[in-house]
C-alpha cells in the first residue's frame, strides 16, 4: 500500500485513482505556487510543469504522450516559454522547439541525436542527477 506523507501536497491530473485527501486535482491550467504552474490534464493521460524564470517560462515534461505542440500552446498559455526539459517519447516535429534558447530532451525521447543535430547550441545533455542552472 502507498503511504503518503500528509505534510505534503501533491497536484495530479485526474487520471489518477489514488484516493488520499492530500491530493489535489488538476484538470485545467492552474497556478500552483507563485510561478509554478500545471498545463492540467492533457487527453487524460498527463499533465506537465511549467517554471517562471528570469528568462522565461521552462517546460518539465513527463513522456510527451500528447503531442508536444498541444502541450507547449498549453504552457504558452502562463507567458513566453524560454526552454524545454524531459521525456519526448517519439516525438519528431522539430520545428516546434525554433524559439526555444534551452532543449533538454531525456528518458523516453526516441528522437536525441535529431534534436542535437538540429539544435547544437540550445541542446543540453540530460539525465539522472544533472543539474542545469537558470536564473530566477
Amino acid at each position: 500500500m502507498l503511504e503518503l506523507n500528509p505534510n505534503v501536497r501533491i497536484w495530479a491530473p485526474p487520471s489518477l485513482t489514488l484516493d488520499k485527501e492530500n491530493i489535489r486535482r488538476v484538470e485545467e491550467p492552474a497556478e500552483l505556487f507563485p510561478g509554478f504552474y500545471s498545463t492540467g490534464e492533457l487527453e487524460g493521460i498527463e499533465q506537465s510543469l511549467v517554471v517562471k524564470t528570469d528568462l522565461g517560462l521552462v517546460l518539465v515534461v513527463g513522456c510527451s504522450h500528447p503531442p508536444m505542440r498541444k502541450i507547449m500552446q498549453r504552457a504558452a498559455e502562463f507567458g513566453k516559454l524560454y526552454g524545454i526539459i524531459g521525456g519526448m517519447h517519439g516525438f519528431s516535429d522539430y520545428e516546434c522547439f525554433k524559439d526555444l534558447s534551452l532543449i533538454c530532451p531525456v528518458h523516453c525521447t526516441q528522437h536525441k541525436r535529431e534534436i542535437k543535430q538540429r539544435y547544437p547550441d540550445r541542446y543540453i545533455e540530460g539525465g539522472a542527477g544533472k543539474v542545469i542552472e537558470i536564473p530566477g
